[in-house]
């Protein structure tokens, strides 16, 4: 049995619309063109905190305001740590996506899946606690299967 070293961290932005009754999601236009949460990997030498504001820039064009960080998610067979963080947009921004996303859009709360839900759910009714969860397998894998 061997011991794996590597060892991936990520962070991402759950935006709301004004009136919190959708979420903003990306669609990614390589691998299986899902949709996501802007976000991405932590380079070497960044916080946790400065990768989720430099993706949104790099991602959406826009400076994000933080709010706090609302949940840290584990991925035992992927070895992935996600950081999820509340976000705001300033009224003053607007969207421009880069070649990583082919379009975005602002989904209902309902058209999530189960797990996403959870995660929206845990920043929108934060309580002032950082949820911490731990996934075995390859949930949104099997999400996508059930559905």
């Amino acid at each position: 049995m061997g011991f794996n070293t590597f060892f991936r961290v990520s962070s991402h932005a759950v935006i709301f619309n004004p009136d919190l009754t959708k979420v903003l999601l990306l669609k990614q236009v390589y691998g299986d063109k899902r949709w996501g949460l802007p976000g991405g990997a932590v380079e070497k030498g960044e916080t946790v905190l400065d990768t989720v504001k430099r993706e949104c820039q790099e991602e959406l064009g826009v400076k994000i305001d933080v709010k706090y960080l609302s949940g840290m998610y584990y991925h035992s067979d992927f070895h992935a740590q996600v950081c999820l963080f509340r976000c705001t947009i300033p009224n003053d921004e607007s969207i421009t996506l880069s070649s990583e996303h082919s379009e975005y859009r602002w989904f209902p709360f309902e058209e999530l899946g189960t797990i996403q839900k959870e995660r929206i759910d845990h920043a929108l009714n934060f309580t002032g606690d950082v949820h911490f969860a731990v996934y075995e397998g390859s949930p949104m894998k099997k999400e996508k299967e059930e559905s």
